[in-house]
């Protein structure tokens, strides 16, 4: 099984606000960045975008070490998440889950793959994460500047 590093990260200009997601993936030794934003979102959208590209863009099934700074992503997908399905898709508290299209897509995503995740504090120095916010930034601002006209 092919293995693959991803780091991923997103960002918002507000929240809500323009934003920008961001995932490199690395592999043998190659690079690919991808990035996307929206013009009207929030940083947990962001960050469960580019987690959920990292792991559609795999064609085949793979091995993938998945580094995110977003604690809301690692907690949701190792512990609400079989909860909130459990539940029919509802809170403790009985609430619709926010963004469960974005938590569906991902779930299923991670299915072909077999997914470990590993937590990096963001803004510390760490280099790939260092580049992904910077690309989920630039994304940001790009939409800031055109919003939804010119993606």
């Amino acid at each position: 099984m092919n293995e693959v590093e991803a780091f991923t990260d997103g960002a918002c200009l507000g929240n809500p606000g323009p934003g920008g997601w961001a995932a490199l993936l690395r592999s043998h030794g190659k690079e690919r960045m991808l990035s996307g934003g929206e013009a009207d979102t929030t940083n947990n959208r962001m960050e469960l975008l580019a987690a959920i590209h990292a792991l559609e863009t795999l064609k085949r099934s793979c091995q993938v070490n998945l580094t995110t700074d977003s604690r809301y992503v690692m907690q949701g997908i190792e512990q609400w998440v079989p909860n909130w399905h459990a539940n029919g898709w509802r809170t403790a508290n009985r609430k619709p889950v926010k963004n469960q299209d974005l938590w569906q897509r991902l779930l299923a995503a991670t299915k072909r793959h077999q997914v470990r995740w590993c937590w990096v504090r963001g803004h510390n120095g760490h280099a790939e994460n260092e580049r992904v916010d910077q690309a989920a930034r630039e994304q940001a601002k790009h939409y800031l500047k055109h919003g939804r006209n010119e993606a």
